[in-house]
């Protein structure tokens, strides 16, 4: 069985080809698979299917469970999708659980991905370190509570999830925590449901400079996003939003069948 190890910005995946649309992908041989002691590590795994004529991204977290959307993990998509000859170099679409994506391919291996509407549905405040920081709640596909604050990210012990209304947030939500740095330029952390901190997020810059937008009063603008992994340019227009950045894919081999077949 093919994999593929690639990443966006540090944010790591498993790439599983399943043209036949044949494997079997239960939540123990995700959390196997994203292990990094017992398994390839990732923060996720993306299988590479087809669905109604077109290419689905079926994304799950590394807890096994199933997200609607992940902006890094649609850029290594289409990177894959083009080394691997299944398309031409340029732009096209990837079916995801939120909804259809144009995708662009540009020659340097970066990716923009067209991420749809941002949508700020209210405020709300995240809990870390004993402190209550402000936020809003934005919707990029999937929830997250964006917060930007004075206090220096690296300061943050994400650790342990923050604390977050779960009435607001029933499915649980994905928290970022960002800074102004300069002139539309952020930097960001952020903790990612059912993964914990990852060194990127890419639904998660989005909503970050929505959130910076809002708190300006503003609804469309752009700027670069700093994270742990690499730096994105994010652009939030009237009925859109785009992603761009970088998709590299590390390595490719196959899994064991007998250590596959034994996990259920």
């Amino acid at each position: 069985m093919e994999f593929v190890k690639a990443h966006g910005t540090e944010n790591d995946f498993v790439v599983l080809p399943d043209l036949d649309d044949q494997l079997d992908l239960t939540v123990a041989r995700v959390q196997a698979l994203c292990d990094r002691q017992r398994g390839l590590g990732a923060d996720g795994v993306l299988r590479v299917v087809r669905s109604d004529g077109k290419w689905f991204m079926d994304y799950r977290n590394a807890d096994g469970s199933i997200a609607e959307m992940c902006g890094n993990g649609l850029r290594v998509f289409a990177r894959y999708l083009v080394d691997a000859g299944h398309q031409p170099q340029g732009e096209f679409v990837v079916g995801t659980r939120a909804g259809d994506k144009t995708v662009v391919t540009h020659p340097d291996g970066s990716v923009t991905n067209d991420m749809g509407p941002a949508r700020v549905t209210g405020t709300s405040i995240a809990a870390v370190d004993g402190q209550g920081i402000g936020g809003f709640a934005v919707d990029v596909g999937n929830p997250h509570l964006a917060c930007v604050t004075e206090e220096p990210v690296e300061n943050f012990d994400l650790t342990a999830p923050p604390g977050f209304d779960p009435v607001m947030f029933p499915h649980g939500v994905n928290v970022e925590f960002v800074n102004v740095i300069g002139q539309d330029a952020l930097r960001m952390r952020v903790y990612e449901r059912g993964v914990g901190e990852t060194r990127s997020c890419g639904t998660g810059t989005v909503a970050s400079v929505a959130s910076w937008l809002a708190g300006q009063g503003r609804t469309t603008g752009s700027a670069t996003v700093d994270v742990l992994g690499g730096q994105v340019h994010v652009t939030i227009e009237p009925t859109t939003s785009t992603l761009t950045g970088p998709a590299v894919l590390v390595a490719r081999g196959e899994l064991d069948k007998s250590w596959w077949d034994a996990l259920v």
